[in-house]
């Protein structure tokens, strides 16, 4: 009997919890129709941003970049960079066109011209912002940083950043050259088990590319310091 009552009492107190929540929907329910609302048009604002105002420029920043590219493919840096004659270089497309791909693809060209003119730590700071979705340019701009910390002689930074590059690519053109830059790296910093161990990786896993044809000198010379 007592077993009775305590479920009657457990049905009593769902079904008053029920009743609690539908009393809580009727009290509120002109400010959860403002939010449901409020969602709504957030969800169309967004999308008529994307449709009116993103695309739009995201096209108008793809047509700007082809002579920045075109001085890029030319290696003439500093217009590649500051652009000329009316057209933008990378710095003005990344600042005129921020939230797009065209500007984030311009991180990766801006920071592989600031290396190649001597600026490392801008190389650095445009490198590593670039986001995409291209495995090969991203393992570039990985690579890229890991020249500008060699340079800086920063080489625990430099290890990482090449370890990054040789495993995002994930093919025998970077991936070897990677880790090859890796072993140096390790040379530099007398960690000589590592870089013998890096070295005969690429022997191992990369036997076609052209660092394979000569790492048997390497490999000698980082056995000889062990």
């Amino acid at each position: 009997m007592a077993k009775k009552q305590d479920n009657t009492k457990i049905v009593a107190n769902t079904n008053n919890d029920l009743g609690q929540t539908g009393k809580f929907v009727r009290e509120n329910q002109k400010s959860l129709l403002f939010i449901v609302a409020a969602i709504v048009v957030m969800a169309v604002g967004y999308f008529l941003y994307l449709k009116m105002y993103l695309a739009p420029r995201e096209v108008e920043a793809a047509n700007q970049m082809h002579v920045a590219q075109d001085f890029w493919e030319r290696k003439d840096w500093d217009k590649a960079i500051n652009g000329d004659a009316g057209y933008p270089g990378f710095a003005k497309i990344l600042s005129d066109y921020s939230n797009t791909k065209a500007a984030n693809l311009a991180y990766f060209y801006l920071g592989t011209a600031y290396l190649n003119k001597g600026d490392y730590n801008k190389a650095i700071d445009n490198l590593t912002n670039y986001h995409g979705d291209d495995s090969m340019v991203a393992a570039e701009a990985l690579g890229g940083t890991g020249d500008a910390y060699v340079e800086l002689k920063n080489y625990d930074k430099a290890e990482t950043y090449f370890k990054k590059a040789a495993d995002m690519a994930k093919n025998k053109f970077l991936s070897p050259m990677y880790l090859k830059k890796l072993g140096l790296v390790y040379e530099a910093e007398n960690d000589n088990k590592s870089a013998d161990e890096t070295y005969k990786k690429i022997k191992s896993d990369y036997f076609g590319s052209a660092e394979a044809q000569n790492i048997d000198e390497y490999i000698a010379r980082a056995e000889a310091k062990l």
